[in-house]
């Protein structure tokens, strides 16, 4: 039986969507981060500014905001004294600590765009993004030094030497249309794609953010997700546009509960961000525990979360845990590296009478779309998630055939500039968008669509299962299985587990074969890492 028809939008869906995109707000569009940056430093210089246990800056554990101000304004002159400036690029390869802070404000300063990279990258992936952006210099700090190979100026800032210039602010040379970082982003042509990010584009999104949930002195934001994601753009820069503090997480700790339960107990965090996959294993740590450790987290005000698709069960399980003990709430945000970190937010509901959660509303200055065929859809039908607005990127460095077909001239209103993110998605009648999966990645067995987010939904809501993955092998052309990866919190009976899916999913959306994981495997960002889901053992029967 064929399914109905998508409607297209009449003309009460393009009044309705036109409302929901009204977000245009003023900001400030023509400042860059360091300006607003040594600004609100000049408020609150003797302040703590950022927090880092385990590599301390002489023998002290935190700096001032002056004290990180003046040691980013030397770093500055040492680079504009190698010919840095604005239209260059400068990497960074530096572990979670002073280093990171420091380096990255140091680079703004000098006029540059930052480019973080990972101490832990293959060399020849390290080397592939060096040469795409023609970087002349690289910082280093002791810990990471000599893990690439490198022809440029090497900058160590271990190094004394660097601190030794003058500490006042260097003039500003960069403009809010410069870029402020160069992110890679897996290309699937197997090279990686360097995103470029404006100032203006940044400073939109922290703008919003302070407006939607603002911060003041007393709040501290714990950094640890790896600055080369770009999630960590918001923990690195929103707090000092507001005076606030910064606490890094020890290298590593962002994948031990304990570990960020210790950071924000004894640092009295308030602000923090999870992929809901590493979010599901902090949860699965804090449930059972004693209120002594939930007395821990009680400076914690908001939690946020993007990267991966969250799922009724992550938000029934905080509300259960944390929202209904200690009252901190959990938003829901998504959006592409390709739109400047995030596009839309959602703030779950405390209570658990809800059967979805959707990526929310459009944030200051974007519109949203759904797309299908060139023409927008109907609120309901789905299509393919589409962004306009000041958190575009300029496009992919290098790269103009990619920028070309992904950032296009909107076909619904010409003369728009448009991200395609190739994500299925539909505007849900209250305003709020719902992701529904990846339009490239839609899985079809003997012609019969096969949902394997609905799947996974559906497992983790069965008793005595904490998480849970699926995944698609194919043997041969007429053998395609349905792996189920599943964490358990308790013995799951397998037949009583498919009896149960039996009841509320078709046939062919049963799991073929199911495997037991002690734990699920993330990657670096805390996300689920489907690539590293052990093959399963399956005994054919004999035909």
């Amino acid at each position: 039986m064929e399914s109905p028809a998508l409607r297209t939008a009449s003309q009460a869906d393009l009044e309705k969507i036109a409302e929901f995109n009204r977000t245009e707000a003023p900001f400030p569009d023509h400042a860059t981060l360091q300006e607003l940056i040594e600004a609100q430093f000049v408020d609150c210089a003797s302040a703590t500014a950022v927090i880092c246990d385990h590599a301390k800056a002489g023998g002290v554990p935190s700096l001032s905001c002056m004290e990180l101000n003046e040691k980013a304004n030397q770093l500055a002159r040492s680079l504009r004294a190698t010919g840095i400036g604005p239209g260059h690029v400068v990497a960074l390869m530096v572990e979670r600590s002073f280093a990171m802070m420091i380096g990255i404000l140091g680079i703004i300063k000098a006029g540059a765009a930052y480019l973080p990279l990972s101490p832990d990258n293959p060399p020849a992936r390290t080397n592939y993004m060096l040469k795409d952006a023609e970087v002349r210099v690289l910082i280093v700090h002791t810990k990471t030094a000599g893990r690439t190979p490198f022809d440029g100026t090497i900058v160590n800032m271990d190094d004394p030497g660097i601190y030794l210039g003058p500490k006042e602010n260097p003039i500003i040379v960069n403009q809010a249309r410069d870029l402020a970082y160069l992110m890679y982003t897996s290309g699937s042509t197997g090279k990686p794609k360097g995103v470029m990010i404006e100032h203006r584009s940044v400073v939109n999104r922290l703008h919003w953010m302070q407006h939607a949930y603002p911060i003041e002195g007393n709040d501290v934001i714990l950094q640890k997700t790896p600055y080369y994601f770009d999630v960590s753009v918001w923990e690195l820069f929103w707090w000092a546009l507001e005076g606030a503090k910064l606490c890094f997480l020890m290298p590593g700790g962002e994948g031990s509960p304990l570990a960020i339960i210790e950071a924000i107990r004894k640092h009295r965090v308030t602000v923090l961000h999870f992929v809901p996959s590493m979010l599901n294993v902090f949860l699965e740590y804090l449930d059972g525990k004693d209120d002594r450790v939930l007395e821990g987290l009680a400076s914690v005000r908001r939690v946020f979360v993007s990267g991966e698709a969250l799922t009724p069960s992550h938000v029934k399980k905080f509300n259960n845990i944390v929202t209904n003990r200690i009252g901190a709430r959990l938003t829901n945000l998504y959006g592409p590296t390709e739109a400047t970190v995030d596009v839309s937010y959602y703030d779950c509901p405390s209570h658990n009478d809800f059967e979805t959660v959707p990526i929310g509303k459009p944030i200051h200055n974007i519109k949203l779309y759904v797309i299908r065929d060139g023409r927008q859809m109907a609120v309901g039908e789905a299509g393919e998630l589409c962004i306009a607005g000041v958190g575009l990127a300029r496009g992919y460095l290098n790269n103009q055939t990619l920028t070309d077909e992904k950032f296009v001239d909107n076909p619904c209103n010409r003369g728009e500039r448009i991200y395609r993110t190739g994500d299925v998605a539909r505007w849900l009648p209250d305003g709020n968008m719902e992701y529904l999966g990846r339009e490239d990645q839609q899985v079809k067995i003997r012609g019969l669509r096969i949902e394997l987010g609905e799947i996974e939904n559906t497992i983790r809501d069965c008793a005595g299962v904490a998480d849970c993955v699926c995944a698609l092998r194919k043997y041969s052309e007429n053998v395609i299985l349905i792996i189920a990866y599943l964490v358990c919190r308790s013995e799951v009976d397998i037949g009583g587990l498919k009896q149960y899916l039996k009841k509320h999913l078709p046939d062919y959306s049963i799991p073929n074969h199911f495997v037991i994981l002690d734990k699920m495997p993330l990657t670096p960002n805390g996300k689920a890492d489907r690539k590293a889901l052990p093959e399963p053992v399956i005994q054919m029967k004999p035909l």
